[in-house]
């Protein structure tokens, strides 16, 4: 197995800031730090959000919104320079940050864009070497499991074809720079949309039956979504890139399935298997680096009821359960 998989994973939480109900920034440091979250992953490099990082010591993982990739992609690399040091390390030391997620579910999601993800990465990319950042600071792309035209059983995993134009030479990128195929994955989401097929306990790491696909034995969900894209990618021609989650959770209410215990198994499971680096059953203890979706509940997220009750948090700032991070 190549060297660069043998990492120790790291836990992080998604700041989504999508509400009026939320405390200051400031304030929403201290909740951060106070529950042992040492990874904040921050969906735009907002000033305001941005700044009171600054000298905390925790670590960022700072999304490149999708609307100035045509921008950075088209201009010199003096520009994706510029942009860098004006929207991110004039408000944090680039030692905080560890990553940046260039784009959100862009393919299929937001195709518009899909040109613009490889050349915008690589000048961001050229930038970062200019500043002697290249090594410390990881580039991929945030992605939603819908790029994957199949998925089950894992070792079926297929990207979707109309997005390998793009994905390849997405995919040669981070294998050039060891990085990372980021991913967002909620066994949640098929849970509600396929109850006859799929079951909660299996969603939510309770269930007692195990499933074998190649040899490999699997008892959740949440580890068949990851080999999925590992089998995907190898399919493709890519071995060795290490998958990232950069967006998991489960809601505490709005749906049937939605509550606390549900929200604490799943959130609870996926944090304890990230800690011990337990990995998936084709990566066997390959440390897998995970971020929960959300700190808090978003009020003005929209979508489904439940889209705002994916808060670890409540309002008042206590813990909706307990959960641990270390």
């Amino acid at each position: 197995m190549p060297n660069t998989l043998l990492v120790e994973a790291a836990v992080g939480v998604c700041y989504g800031r999508v509400g009026t109900n939320l405390p200051p920034p400031s304030e929403a440091i201290n909740l951060i730090k106070s529950i042992g979250v040492s990874r904040i992953r921050l969906f735009n490099p907002d000033p305001e959000a941005l700044q009171p990082f600054a000298g905390t010591g925790i670590e960022l993982l700072v999304g490149v919104p999708n609307e100035i990739l045509p921008t950075l992609a088209n201009s010199p690399v003096t520009i994706s320079m510029e942009w860098l040091q004006t929207n991110i390390f004039a408000h944090v030391s680039p030692n905080q940050v560890k990553y940046l997620a260039v784009g959100n579910e862009i393919f299929l999601k937001d195709p518009f864009y899909s040109p613009h993800i490889v050349p915008a990465i690589s000048n961001l990319y050229q930038a970062l070497q200019t500043l002697g950042l290249a090594t410390t600071i990881k580039l991929s792309s945030s992605h939603a499991s819908t790029i994957l035209s199949n998925s089950y059983p894992p070792s079926s995993g297929v990207f979707n074809s109309t997005i390998r134009p793009f994905l390849l030479p997405f995919l040669q990128f981070l294998r050039h720079t060891s990085s990372p195929l980021m991913v967002n994955v909620y066994p949640f989401f098929a849970y509600i949309n396929n109850p006859q097929y799929v079951s909660l306990d299996h969603a939510v790491f309770r269930s007692s039956y195990v499933e074998y696909d190649q040899n490999l034995a699997y008892d959740n969900m949440f580890d068949a979504s990851i080999d999925a894209f590992v089998y995907a990618m190898e399919k493709e021609g890519f071995e060795g890139i290490p998958v990232m989650v950069t967006e998991t959770g489960w809601p505490t209410a709005g749906i049937d399935g939605a509550s606390i215990d549900n929200a604490l198994s799943y959130n609870g499971n996926v944090v304890r298997r990230a800690l011990t680096n337990v990995g998936t059953p084709k990566r066997p203890g390959v440390g897998l680096d995970v971020f929960l979706f959300d700190l808090f509940d978003e009020n003005k997220k929209s979508g489904e009821e439940f889209e705002r009750h994916f808060g670890i948090l409540g309002d008042n700032g206590i813990k909706a359960y307990d959960i641990r991070f270390n």
